[in-house]
């Protein structure tokens, strides 16, 4: 016997009816018709958007719970010890971006048959031969 996950509709469903529903928006009573499907996906983000709500408020809450004579407002805290809790409860990790220079020496040797001599331009074969990159991805190579 084979089990499966699949989820099956009611026959009675109907992902295009029309459906009529009341709605209450700034003390504004309304009753606006709609596809099933599109209330779906209306409901889908309002689930979405109350989780996300709710990872706010709690970020919120840890935040002002550090704000008491014992942590932040504690004479004894410093200043970089309060940004960084800061940045753990965000989860946000500042960075610097530091501008660098950097001068590449290459030598080398290339055989060029003798008739391709005239037509050879060695900055252009370089330019389209060698590159420099960085395996670092927090590492940007300019031109």
């Amino acid at each position: 016997m084979e089990t499966t996950n699949e989820v099956l509709a009611p026959e009675h469903y109907n992902a295009n009816q029309l459906v009529t529903y009341k709605k209450i928006e700034n003390d504004v009573v309304s009753f606006p018709t709609i596809k099933v499907n599109d209330l779906e996906w209306e409901l889908d983000r309002q689930r979405k958007m109350s989780t996300r709500i709710d990872e706010l408020n709690y970020t919120i809450s840890r935040i002002t719970d550090n704000m008491t004579e014992e942590s932040w407002y504690n004479p004894n805290t410093e200043a970089a010890e309060i940004l960084n809790d800061l940045c753990e409860i965000l989860g946000y990790n500042p960075v610097k971006t530091i501008d660098f220079t950097a001068n590449v020496t290459i030598n080398g040797q290339i055989e060029i048959p003798m008739n391709e001599i005239e037509d050879f331009d060695l900055d252009s074969f370089i330019h389209e031969v060698i590159s420099i990159d960085s395996y670092n991805g927090n590492v940007e190579v300019h031109d």
